[in-house]
């Protein structure tokens, strides 16, 4: 009998669907037909690829209100949010806008003697693993650049949003990319291993958990296929004597609380000098305190469940673990929270960087605050972390907040904002966030392979 997965909905434990795993041999059948078919698709034209992957972005647009009540079923947004199609439109686009520019060849010699030049060239068939919490949007940073580029495709996206997978196929095959160009695969760790190991595809793009990244790469060491990882953040915000508290707190609050904390770029941390300690903290607590936490398919729910009740259960022990050990919690529990998915968001302070709530990624809905006496400390703070994707500062003072910026291990510095991925900057990170470059002309660079060419003329 074949193994199947169940993709169980967070709103209330019910099985959503259901699909069958793909046996080793009919995936590696899969990557086999996507290697054939990769060399005449790189041979389209740039403008033809760029054409129809611009015109799955509109078919997806099409569709928002059915995006938004799947991914409530699926990860427990709410659906007032509306889905994801306006970052992954805003994605897709800049890269398709770009293509050109950042695929051009360079142009070393073209002279009566030689012509020397450096082109890119797709590295063959890419392997997308994808992300739950933001499973359109993660997707396209590597879907859209890596088929431009002329490389096939393959996507295994997250249990907990399988439908994702099936809707980016639905799109772009409507849209006129052949089947076998990109292809949506369900496989288990084994299989996904295995279509590594033995070469099966050609580069890996992997966002997700440090357990999992240290599994890609273990399973890619030896064959000198590239791995690009995204293993999520412990983020910190640190707001500086001059900023704007009312600003800084609906800033760094969005960032913590929104999608139920389940973002890697979301705000795990805050620092905020001691002479506006008290006055942020109480903004803080009642800002988190008037989220409605409910039943996601409602309007007025601003705060779906969690996407699995094991995420939640985590998030909850490490509240718990901190209150033991001093800290104070300042939300009380709400309604709503079932000691399940359904999780009360908090605020706590009187934490320590000896608490795993200020050290390991929580991924749910709970931010620690704690005052600084200066630059230096909050410095010091934010770069003691195995994480390094975002720090966000929040200041009047533009240079200073550089200044400080090129002092923190990380890999993208906000000013006076959090939570966002500019498509025109690179999405990179350090430390234990793992090394890649998602987006930006730098994301055409990842995804091919440089070839020269030294033609010396007769």
């Amino acid at each position: 009998m074949a193994k199947t997965l169940d993709l169980i909905s967070p709103i209330d434990g019910s099985v959503y669907l259901t699909r069958e795993v793909l046996s080793l041999d009919a995936a590696v059948d899969a990557a086999a037909r996507a290697r054939v078919a990769q060399p005449g698709w790189a041979a389209l034209p740039l403008e033809d690829r760029v054409a129809m992957v611009r015109k799955a972005n509109e078919i997806i647009g099409a569709s928002t209100d059915r995006m938004a009540l799947e991914l409530a079923h699926q990860m427990g947004r709410p659906v007032r949010y509306g889905g994801e199609f306006g970052g992954f439109s805003e994605r897709l686009t800049y890269m398709a806008d770009i293509a050109a520019e950042g695929l051009a060849d360079d142009v070393i010699e073209d002279s009566d003697t030689a012509r020397r030049v450096l082109k890119r060239v797709p590295w063959g068939t890419v392997l997308v693993i994808a992300p739950w919490n933001y499973p359109y949007m993660t997707a396209i940073n590597t879907i859209a650049p890596a088929l431009i580029a002329g490389n096939t495709v393959i996507l295994k996206h997250a249990q907990q949003t399988l439908q994702v997978g099936e809707r980016l196929a639905e799109a772009l095959h409507e849209a006129g990319v052949p089947a076998d160009v990109f292809q949506n695969v369900v496989i288990d760790h084994d299989t996904t291993g295995a279509l590594i190991a033995d070469r099966h595809v050609d580069f890996v793009n992997f966002t997700g958990s440090v357990g999992g990244g240290q599994a890609i790469e273990r399973a890619a060491a030896g064959t000198f296929i590239p791995v690009s990882t995204e293993l999520g953040g412990k983020d910190p915000g640190y707001v500086r004597a001059d900023a704007d508290v009312e600003k800084a707190v609906d800033g760094l609050m969005d960032g913590a609380i929104f999608n139920s904390g389940q973002c890697c770029c979301g705000i795990e941390r805050i620092y905020v000098h001691e002479s506006l300690y008290d006055a942020f903290v109480e903004k803080a607590v009642a800002w988190a305190g008037v989220q409605v936490l409910g039943n996601p398919l409602l309007p007025e729910t601003t705060l779906g469940p969690m996407a699995h009740v094991r995420f939640a259960a985590e998030a909850r022990a490490q509240v718990a673990e901190a209150v033991e050990a001093g800290a104070t919690a300042h939300i009380a529990k709400m309604p709503a929270d079932d000691g399940a998915a359904y999780l009360t968001p908090q605020v706590l302070t009187g934490v320590t960087h000896d608490m795993r709530v200020m050290r390991d990624e929580t991924f749910g809905p709970v931010v620690g605050i704690m005052p600084v006496k200066d630059d230096d400390e909050a410095i010091a703070l934010m770069n003691d972390c195995r994480f390094g994707l975002t720090a966000s500062i929040w200041t009047n003072d533009p240079a200073a907040a550089e200044e400080i910026g090129d002092r923190l291990e990380t890999g993208t510095v906000f000013l006076n904002r959090c939570d966002y991925l500019d498509p025109a900057l690179c999405w990179t990170g350090c430390k234990d966030t793992g090394r890649g470059a998602g987006l930006s002309k730098l994301a055409y660079q990842a995804l091919t392979r440089p070839k020269s060419y030294h033609l010396k003329k007769a």
